[in-house]
C-alpha cells in the first residue's frame, strides 16, 4: 500500500511540473517600468529583525525617490501578513490575503522569513521565499559580489523555481525506514535563467560565464542543465562558457590565483544557495548582501540572511544591521532604471562602511541602531550630491 501510494505521489508531482512548463511557454516580455504608473512598491518586512531592518531600507529609499514619489509616479505600500505566526495560524506559506496583495505591486522589498524546520513548533509550511518565488514565477535570483581590492567582481544567476528547492516540501517516507526528497530541472526554466546569464554579461561587457553543476553524478537533471547551457552558449560567440563542478567551484573561489577569472556564474538553485552564501563572505558577511529575484512580471528584492529570531527575543532588533537590505535596494533602484540613484546609494554604502566609519554596527548597543545608521547614509548621500 505505502509503495502505491508512493507512486501516486510521484505521478502527481509530474502533472503539477508538467503545468508548470505549460504556463512558462505562456509568458509575455518582461514588463516595462516606464510604463507604469504609479510603479508600486511593496514593502514586506517579515520575520524577526526583518520589519526593523525593512523599515530603514524604506526610508532611504524614499529620500531617494522624493521627487518620483511626490509627484506619483511611485508609491510605496507597506503589507504586513508574512510572519511566521500568521503564517503558522493559516497554515499557508504565504497567506492568501497577504499574496493577494503583493500581486498588486510591481516591486517587492522583503524582509528575511523564518523557515520551519525539523524540531521547531511550527508546522511543516513551505519556506515562504520559496513559495513567493514560485507564486511569482521570480525564476533568476540575482546576486552580485565586488570586492575590488581582492580583484573580485562577480554575478551569480541562481535559478530560482527548480532544482532541489522546488519540491522540498513533497517529499515521502516508506516503511519508517526509507525518504526521498526531489530534484527538478526542465527545459523551459533551465534554459530561461541561463540565457539570463548570458544576456547580462553581453550588455554589462563580460567575456565568460561559468556554469555550475555536478553533473558527473546527478546526470540527469545537472546533466540537462549543462547541456543546455552548452546550447545557448553557441548563440553569444563573444562570450566564453566553462563548466565547473559544485564541489571544486567552492574551493576555487578561495583560490586567489584562480577567483579573480570568475565573472558570471549561472547555477542550478541548491548550489547557487550555498556559493552565494560563501560569495558574500568575500564582502564582509552574509548580513551585508542583498539579492534580487527577477521575474517577466515580478520582481523581489531581499537581504540573503535569516531573520535573526534570537536578536527580537533579546530586544536588540533596532540594531540590527540593516546595509542588507540597502544593498537590496540598490538592486531594486537598477532594476527600475534609476541607475543615478543606485549609485548614490551604493557609494554612500562605501563611504560608511568601509571609508569613514563614523558609526559602527555591532548589533547591540555597543553599536549604532539601524535607524542612525539610515541617518547616516542618507546624510552622506546628500553631501556627497
Amino acid at each position: 500500500m505505502e509503495y502505491q501510494q508512493a507512486a501516486e505521489h510521484f505521478v502527481a508531482l509530474i502533472q503539477s511540473q508538467r503545468e508548470r512548463i505549460a504556463k512558462m511557454k505562456e509568458q509575455r516580455d518582461f514588463i516595462d517600468y516606464d510604463s507604469l504608473d504609479p510603479l508600486i512598491i511593496g514593502v514586506v518586512g517579515g520575520d524577526g529583525i526583518g520589519p526593523a531592518i525593512t523599515k530603514q531600507a524604506q526610508r532611504v529609499l524614499e529620500f531617494l525617490l522624493d521627487e518620483d514619489v511626490k509627484a506619483g509616479r511611485i508609491e510605496f505600500r507597506v503589507i504586513e501578513g508574512l510572519t511566521i505566526e500568521r503564517r503558522a495560524e493559516r497554515n499557508q506559506a504565504i497567506p492568501d490575503d497577504t499574496l493577494a496583495e503583493i500581486k498588486r505591486c510591481h516591486i517587492i522589498l522583503k524582509g528575511p522569513t523564518t523557515t520551519p524546520q525539523e524540531g521547531d513548533p511550527w508546522p511543516n509550511i513551505e519556506s515562504a521565499n520559496v513559495a513567493m518565488r514560485k507564486a511569482l514565477d521570480l525564476f533568476a535570483n540575482v546576486r552580485p559580489v565586488r570586492v575590488p581590492e581582492e580583484g573580485i567582481d562577480w554575478t551569480f544567476f541562481r535559478e530560482n523555481t527548480e532544482g532541489a528547492y522546488a519540491l522540498g516540501s513533497h517529499g515521502i517516507h516508506i516503511d519508517g525506514e526509507l525518504a526521498f526528497d526531489f530534484t527538478v530541472a526542465t527545459t523551459e526554466g533551465s534554459e530561461r535563467i541561463i540565457r539570463a546569464a548570458f544576456d547580462y554579461a553581453d550588455k554589462n561587457g563580460k567575456t565568460k560565464v561559468t556554469a555550475v553543476t555536478k553533473a558527473n553524478v546527478v546526470k540527469t537533471t545537472d546533466g540537462k542543465f549543462l547541456d543546455i547551457a552548452k546550447r545557448v552558449a553557441q548563440e553569444y560567440p563573444a562570450i566564453d562558457l566553462d563548466d565547473w563542478y559544485i564541489d571544486i567551484m567552492t574551493a576555487k573561489l578561495i583560490d586567489t590565483k584562480r577567483r579573480q577569472q570568475f565573472q558570471v556564474l549561472v547555477l542550478p538553485n541548491l548550489y547557487g544557495d550555498i556559493l552565494t552564501d560563501e560569495a558574500a563572505e568575500f564582502q564582509g558577511g552574509v548580513g551585508t548582501a542583498g539579492s534580487a529575484n527577477i521575474g517577466k512580471r515580478y520582481a523581489m528584492f531581499e537581504a540573503i540572511h535569516g531573520s535573526a529570531p534570537r536578536m527580537v527575543e533579546e530586544g536588540r532588533e533596532k540594531y540590527a544591521d540593516p546595509s542588507s537590505m540597502m544593498r537590496a535596494s540598490v538592486l531594486l533602484l537598477q532594476h527600475i532604471g534609476r541607475e543615478r540613484e543606485a549609485q548614490r546609494l551604493t557609494r554612500a554604502l562605501d563611504i560608511c562602511t568601509a571609508e569613514e566609519r563614523k558609526l559602527v554596527m555591532t548589533g547591540r548597543d555597543t553599536g549604532a541602531t539601524g535607524a542612525a545608521f539610515a541617518d547616516y547614509i542618507m546624510d552622506t548621500i546628500a553631501r556627497e550630491s
